[in-house]
């Protein structure tokens, strides 16, 4: 029997050999065809959605290098005439991201012939919100700001500015009583060029989905296969509805309660990069991931959510078109956001969880509008209680306690991130992205403050920034 034994071992190593070499190959196929993927699109996305006119070198140094030694065999050529970067790993494996009108850049789409590159306007003199301007310096003494304080806060800030190895802030804004204080550009960084604002999309595509959801009459607490119009379901739906994922609430995806079996992982091999670069319908790959705990019951983060929650969005509109039209011309567009774009993945869904563009004074302006939870001058952009709803903890304990709806809670004294930081306020609503981009709405103060970055090698400590400019700040008052 000793041969038998022998031939089983054999053939249990090819095996696992066999396994090894598939995996490895597939993983070999993954990185190369991501790699290219990530370098075509961040460069697009700067010179095209941005409107950082830079040669495609200067772009790779500052956008791309930093982010991951891999990236470093992957070239790229940009084609002005057709709005599209080509990306190659070693030269030998390309992916193209291609300008669409009001999607920006889309990974292995076709050139759009209509798609304009976005150019920033000079800075209007006006004054914010209307314009770009801030109120004078001499004004700031008399409206109670610690004007030293917030000057000392605001050059530690910028102190390596346009630095791809330092901490590298690009833009800050800070508002306070519906006037902006503090408006400066990063070195590099021309008035109103559009900012990655990477996990920061998720609140603000939370906030597009409370507007659609409130206008059409659909309950939150509705489970997500019933939240889908007759002939608006995408193919995954029929698959939840066959196991425990039908139980899976609209409130569940808001706050990152639904149970799925993702994870939130940045490396070559992770999911997140796999679903940004890898896929082209993102909602759909999310949504095939099987349940590892019970909807509802348990918090966990995930990119994957917040572009499932895109999809259901997308499912409220007649077409296809109503639907990319609707962050520009239902939420920019009434409180004058000019530079934002709300970037779709081939599939047409919102990256609801990463991909909007937007000015620093922009980015303000939204802070602004979630701070007035929809009120803009004497006008109603959404339905009031989204602000209640974005300020409720996700669950009763734990981490998730310092997460609402899309928007972290980072003063929380259960949960909350920034809990341990001295002075940091504990009403904060944050949104927050990758790599140190900040924008807080903080009630007690009444203020908006926005940090915009790219802070790869070295950590942004954006509770402390927070913290630091809100102590320069005088307190809301009290009616």
């Amino acid at each position: 029997m000793r041969w038998v034994k022998r031939i089983l071992v054999g053939l249990g190593a090819l095996v696992l050999l066999l396994l090894v070499t598939v995996v490895g190959g597939l993983l070999w196929f993954h990185i190369p065809q991501n790699a290219a993927g990530v370098v075509a699109q961040t460069v697009c996305s700067a010179a095209f959605v941005s409107g950082r006119d830079k040669p495609v070198d200067q772009l790779i140094t500052s956008d791309v290098a930093p982010q991951s030694p891999v990236l470093g065999v992957v070239s790229a050529s940009i084609d002005h005439d057709q709005h599209t970067v080509t990306a190659r790993f070693l030269g030998i494996i390309s992916r193209t991201a291609a300008l669409q009108t009001r999607r920006g850049c889309v990974l292995d789409a076709d050139p759009d012939p209509s798609a304009k590159p976005y150019v920033p306007a000079a800075a209007n003199p006006a004054p914010w919100p209307t314009g770009d301007a801030p109120v004078a310096a001499s004004e700031l003494g008399t409206l109670g700001v610690d004007q030293a304080k917030l000057a000392a806060v605001l050059d530690k800030a910028f102190a390596d500015s346009g630095d791809p190895t330092g901490v590298n802030a690009r833009g800050v804004a800070v508002v306070q009583g519906g006037r902006l204080l503090v408006l400066r550009d990063g070195t590099g960084i021309s008035p109103n060029t559009a900012l990655h604002g990477w996990s920061m999309t998720k609140t603000v595509t939370a906030m597009l989905a409370w507007k659609k959801f409130s206008e059409v009459g659909l309950d939150i607490s509705e489970p997500v296969v019933k939240a889908f119009p007759a002939g608006r379901a995408p193919s995954w739906v029929a698959d939840w509805q066959k196991d425990d994922r039908r139980n899976i609430t609209v409130a569940d995806l808001l706050f990152m309660r639904d149970g799925l079996a993702m994870n939130e992982g940045y490396g070559p091999t992770g999911d997140v990069v796999q679903m940004l670069y890898g896929e082209p319908d993102m909602s759909a790959w999310a949504a095939q991931h099987p349940l590892d705990g019970t909807p509802g019951s348990s918090w966990e983060y995930l990119s994957g959510t917040a572009n499932i929650l895109s999809a259901v969005t997308r499912a409220q509109f007649a077409t296809d078109q109503e639907y990319v039209d609707y962050s520009y011309d239902s939420l920019f567009k009434p409180i004058g956001v000019t530079t934002a774009t709300l970037q779709t993945d081939a599939s047409g869904t919102w990256v609801g969880s990463s991909y909007l563009w937007a000015s620093t004074a922009d980015w303000a302006r939204l802070g602004q509008l979630m701070l007035g939870d929809g009120s803009w001058n004497g006008a109603q952009v959404f339905k009031p209680g989204w602000v209640a709803l974005a300020g409720t903890p996700a669950v009763p304990s734990g981490e998730g306690h310092g997460y609402g709806a899309q928007t972290w809670l980072p003063g929380q004294s259960v949960g909350g991130e920034c809990t341990s930081t001295p002075g940091y306020p504990k009403d904060t609503l944050l949104m927050e992205g990758h790599w140190g981009q900040v924008v807080a709405m903080v009630p007690s103060k009444d203020a908006v403050i926005v940090r915009l970055g790219w802070s790869i090698d070295t950590d942004f400590d954006g509770c402390q920034f927070v913290a630091d400019v809100a102590a320069a700040l005088p307190s809301a008052p009290t009616s």
